[in-house]
């Protein structure tokens, strides 16, 4: 055994003399992406259309993944024509679950470009960037005696997530969609009710109007005694704030709201080093890595070719641009995409930690 593990061990050393400046696991996360735990991947592996204008997405995380609490969200890479475009999308499975997989649904959006490129072309295998859970719209470790949630439309993802993931006593749950076939999960959620776990109601705003607070106190009318939890359009989340408040329950009122990311590309930029200081104009073919150096930052490295990734920072705000192949990554401010220093240039304003 001693000798097998000494020949092993002499083969690799020899594997790393021929790859040096690499090393061979560098040439592996080119063949198991997800393996690497600098640069989080999931790969798609299975597609479910849930109603004409929504997809669950099941994912395997690449390692490096951190198990997430129920009514989290996650943020995923998708490349639409050549562009890196980074959205957030609810956790809609379990954290329990056995085979380490996760669910995200993604409802279509009018001229949304990563949910109708998912919709339209999602299949499994699949490469997708991925970041790690985050979001505090969640159930406290002790969970309330009664509970409400009060969704609409794609709201309904997170809440999906803790009914999935998390054991509550008494709960309502009060759902607004467009129509019956519109109402996601809608099997699941039926069932759910049949068995007395949830009271469900269903609104169906194009024969019903939208739900006002009016409508929750006549639907719930021990709401008062309720926790709430509520997802959806903006308009209605302004609303049941506003009733919350006068009726002195605002505290015990959480709300989830969706943000817009979109960040426009060009060519070149002001690269800010938030914890170094300096602020340096930087073209588009300059590495931000090169940008860095020049202007004294100290900036990680290794084989300076995209392979090992010893250069990786996060971008916590613009775009930068791919020299390799000229694709695109964005993010917004509050993200938190990783992306190699050595082989992406400014593509636009942005904002590295570093």
């Amino acid at each position: 055994m001693a000798a097998t593990q000494a020949l092993r061990a002499g083969a690799w050393r020899v594997v790393e003399l021929l790859t040096t400046p690499l090393v061979p696991g560098d040439y592996l996360d080119v063949v198991a992406p997800l393996r690497n735990r600098e640069v989080l991947r999931a790969k798609v592996v299975g597609v479910r259309h849930e109603t004409d204008r929504a997809v669950t997405l099941t994912l395997r995380p690449g390692r490096g993944w951190r198990r997430h609490q129920p009514g989290q969200y996650l943020r995923l890479g998708v490349d639409v024509d050549g562009v890196r475009l980074w959205r957030a999308y609810s956790l809609t499975s379990s954290p329990d679950r056995r085979d380490g997989l996760l669910t995200v649904t993604v409802t279509g959006v009018d001229g949304g470009a990563v949910s109708g490129h998912l919709l339209r072309r999602a299949r499994p295998g699949m490469l997708l960037g991925l970041e790690r859970p985050a979001g505090d719209f969640t159930v406290p470790p002790r969970a309330p005696a009664k509970a409400l949630f009060v969704t609409a439309g794609s709201g309904l993802t997170p809440i999906m997530g803790i009914l999935r993931g998390t054991a509550l006593r008494d709960v309502v749950l009060v759902h607004s969609a467009r129509s019956a076939q519109d109402v996601l999960f809608a099997g699941e959620l039926r069932d759910l009710a049949r068995d007395g776990r949830i009271r469900l109601v269903e609104r169906h705003t194009g024969s019903d109007g939208r739900i006002t607070p009016a409508d929750l106190v006549a639907l719930v009318p021990d709401i008062a005694e309720r926790d709430t939890w509520a997802c959806g359009p903006n308009d209605m989340l302004d609303e049941l704030a506003a009733y919350w408040t006068a009726a002195g329950l605002a505290g015990r009122l959480h709300v989830e709201r969706f943000r817009p990311a979109v960040v426009a590309a060009g060519d070149g930029g002001t690269v800010t080093f938030l914890r170094s200081g300096p602020s340096v104009e930087a073209g588009g073919g300059t590495p931000l890595l090169e940008a860095g150096e020049a202007a004294g930052v100290l900036m990680p490295s290794g084989c300076r070719m995209g392979i090992c990734f010893g250069c990786v920072l996060p971008l916590r705000e613009g775009a930068v641009r791919d020299l390799r192949d000229g694709r695109v990554t964005t993010a917004t401010a509050g993200d938190d995409v990783l992306v190699q220093t050595c082989v992406n240039a400014a593509a636009g304003d942005c904002h590295l930690d570093v």
